[in-house]
């Protein structure tokens, strides 16, 4: 019997997608291309292929139009690759939508999470750079395969440890998310939303002292707790674990009994 008989046509599972975003100071695609080859150094891996949102907020008033075409094909030169577009003016939406770009709404505040990717030192003579790249995700250094966050998780915040377990020893507040490819262990409360094994490790937990997340994710398997997280587990060292297909909830303290 055909193994597509098994299959569902479709499946929802929660994923991860890490971005960074392109921050235009000018819409000059040569001073644009100055500005990326000093910032790479010529390392011709120094970005990835990363999913990259462009950014046009701080674009000047009269800037030249943006060749949208030319400026797609600029960053995939230097390996990145351009999905989005964020702050855009109405008069750009048509231009934008026709390179097969979306349109993305910036919140009003700057994330809390962005982080500059390595660049030349400013000094106060210099102009402002034409272009800057900033991580979408907090990436504080990993220390031998785990990565610790020692201050609370705030709301919209988002953190992710990248090829390696999360620990936390502050609260995770509600509308935050951390994300991690390994285990996520958090040493406090556990609010907003919990992703581990988020590259596909089905055998990554997620742990928390006092547990009442929002969602949580095992390699894509997800659930919620729009009624609350369950009475019996809420408040306590609890761990998730995905068993089969399904979300697993039990006491750390009834799971390490002999």
């Amino acid at each position: 019997m055909s193994k597509s008989l098994f299959q569902k046509p479709i499946e929802i599972k929660i994923s991860t997608v890490v971005a960074v975003s392109a921050i235009l100071a000018t819409a000059d695609r040569l001073a644009l291309d100055a500005a990326l080859a000093e910032m790479t150094g010529g390392t011709a891996d120094f970005f990835e292929d990363d999913l990259t949102v462009i950014d046009v907020a701080a674009l000047p008033d009269g800037c030249e139009a943006v060749d949208w075409g030319g400026l797609i094909a600029l960053l995939k030169k230097y390996r990145l690759n351009p999905v989005a577009v964020r702050n855009a003016p109405p008069e750009m939406a048509a231009a934008i939508a026709a390179h097969g770009l979306s349109l993305e709404t910036a919140s009003a505040k700057p994330r809390d999470e962005e982080a500059a990717r390595p660049a030349p030192a400013a000094t106060p003579d210099t102009a402002p750079t034409p272009v800057a790249v900033a991580a979408a995700q907090a990436q504080p250094v990993a220390d031998g395969g785990v990565m610790i966050i020692d201050t609370p998780v705030r709301a919209g915040q988002r953190i992710y440890a990248r090829g390696c377990d999360l620990v936390v020893t502050a609260v995770v507040n509600n509308g935050a998310e951390i994300i991690a490819d390994g285990s996520i262990h958090v040493y406090n409360t556990l609010n907003g939303r919990a992703l581990a094994g988020a590259s596909g490790n089905a055998q990554a937990r997620i742990f928390a002292l006092n547990m009442s997340p929002e969602l949580v994710s095992i390699a894509g398997v997800y659930s919620t707790f729009e009624d609350g997280f369950p009475q019996e587990y809420a408040r306590s060292p609890t761990q998730i674990r995905l068993v089969g297909d399904r979300i697993d909830i039990s006491s750390v303290n009834t799971a390490n009994r002999a």
